[in-house]
């Protein structure tokens, strides 16, 4: 829990430079682009940070009475399993943290493919921690996060072979628009699509996020799938040319309100908790790809701030569902729904954090999601998109659908055979919760810093080619 705690805190500290000083540019080994790699850390990096910190420090917490071991069990075999696991876990999901904040951190096309590869196969390794199902959903994810990796490393090398060089902004003033460039830009789209999880590319997530351990799960959701979408922004504001990337961002706008209305609609079709939490991640997923084609129609930055806050309002609500249905599971003894009858009242807590995580991905205010879905509308309505207003909107009422589904049975009255008995846990696990579920209704109350912060840098503001001073 130190190195937790030491990690949210210079992340922090890190966002406090950047707000009081601008971006931040750093030459490792004193060498720079292109003989060196650089690091550079702008206001979308620095938030992308600070949302790794806060959701890893309270998931961290989670995990320290989540993976406790009851030294009471008369099982010894049993305990050493658990602290075996407990083990692997802190020192798989710090070396994840690290990679994650690297790639936030990065300036340089192969540094990205270091650091993202260190953070997908540690993503595969947290989740096989579960062992029984969730070894087939881990096997499975190894499997894509390995293939959509290659792909962004092809893209990297016709890249380099177009322009002779790796660094992130000097790659963007050589690429010109072409054949060479269209390839580049799809395999790389392909590859890191398909570790986001987009439509009809989501196969894996499912069982992946639905079976690993809730805190592992949250930290999927919350932030592992989020690099990879920093990275295509990255990837379509500093170095494809918009002759070859606005008709593929079209494209995936159409995939993204797919997968919103399809990932809606299978959430409230599940009957395990954490298995309608993740069909919902794979509908949230599909409006961080509405920014590709939106953004580049709208005047200002309005699209791509839609599509960063969204980001972070998602990754604290999502989390906070996640830690309250693993609570929930761990109390009930098991996550079906239909014999859940009439336990809200002993886990008010948990599912009050449900709740507020819920209210978020509705899009109700005061919420962090209220705001970047009203950016989202506002954009689509100043472009004419009005298909992205209408799934926007039906997106909401999807989500309160499934969240309405998961509390009216938690508050209905207990069957006569009495509610399931209760497993006590600690009081961390739902109080965890709660805390994520606060700060993402509290983005919606303060969310002029984040977006004030958002304009330190790209894709809104100044960039590395224009001489920050380390």
């Amino acid at each position: 829990m130190g190195g937790a705690i030491v990690s949210a805190a210079v992340g922090l500290g890190l966002v406090v430079m950047v707000a009081l000083s601008g971006p931040r540019r750093e030459r490792l080994g004193g060498w720079g682009a292109p003989a060196g790699i650089e690091l550079w850390v702008d206001g979308f990096s620095a938030l992308m940070i600070a949302m790794t910190a806060v959701v890893g420090v309270v998931v961290s917490m989670y995990a320290l009475a989540y993976f406790r071991v009851d030294e009471g069990q008369d099982d010894a075999e049993r305990r050493e399993v658990e602290r075996r696991r407990e083990a692997y876990f802190w020192r798989i999901w710090l070396l994840v943290w690290a990679a994650i904040n690297g790639v936030f951190a990065s300036a340089d096309l192969f540094n990205l493919y270091v650091t993202l590869e260190v953070v997908g196969l540690g993503a595969v390794a947290l989740v096989a921690l579960a062992g029984g199902r969730a070894l087939p959903a881990a096997m499975r994810y190894l499997f894509v996060t390995l293939s959509g990796s290659l792909l962004y490393l092809l893209g990297v090398v016709l890249i380099y072979s177009e322009g002779g060089t790796l660094a992130l902004f000097q790659a963007g003033e050589s690429l010109m628009a072409g054949t060479l460039a269209q390839a580049a830009l799809v395999v790389m789209v392909v590859g890191l699509a398909l570790k986001t999880a987009l439509f009809p590319l989501h196969f894996w997530l499912p069982p992946a996020h639905a079976d690993a351990p809730a805190p592992v799960s949250a930290l999927l959701s919350a932030l592992v799938i989020k690099v990879t979408f920093y990275i295509l922004v990255r990837l379509w504001v500093v170095v494809f040319p918009a002759a070859v990337s606005q008709p593929v961002g079209e494209v995936l706008m159409i995939l993204g309100l797919i997968a919103v209305i399809w990932g809606s609609w299978r959430a409230l079709r599940q009957r395990r908790l954490k298995m309608l939490v993740a069909y919902s991640t794979v509908a949230q997923v599909g409006y961080l790809f509405l920014v590709f084609g939106l953004a580049p129609r709208v005047d200002g930055s309005a699209g791509w701030q839609a599509g960063a806050y969204f980001a972070i309002s998602h990754a604290c609500a999502k989390g906070a569902m996640f830690l309250a249905a693993g609570a929930i599971a761990r109390a009930v003894g098991h996550d079906q729904m239909e014999e859940m009858r009439g336990v809200g009242a002993q886990l008010a807590r948990s599912f009050f954090a449900f709740g507020l995580g819920g209210i978020s991905l509705m899009g109700l205010p005061p919420s962090g999601g209220y705001v970047s879905k009203w950016l989202f509308i506002t954009s689509a309505a100043a472009s004419g998109d009005v298909i992205v207003v209408i799934a926007v909107a039906l997106g909401g009422l999807l989500a309160a659908a499934y969240v309405f589904r998961v509390l009216a049975l938690a508050f209905e009255r207990a069957p006569r055979e009495g509610a399931p008995q209760l497993r006590p846990i600690p009081s961390t696990l739902e109080w965890a919760a709660l805390v994520l579920g606060a700060v993402a209704v509290a983005l919606g109350l303060a969310a002029g810093a984040p977006l004030a912060l958002l304009e330190e840098g790209l894709p809104f503001g100044q960039s590395l080619a224009e001489g920050v001073t380390p």
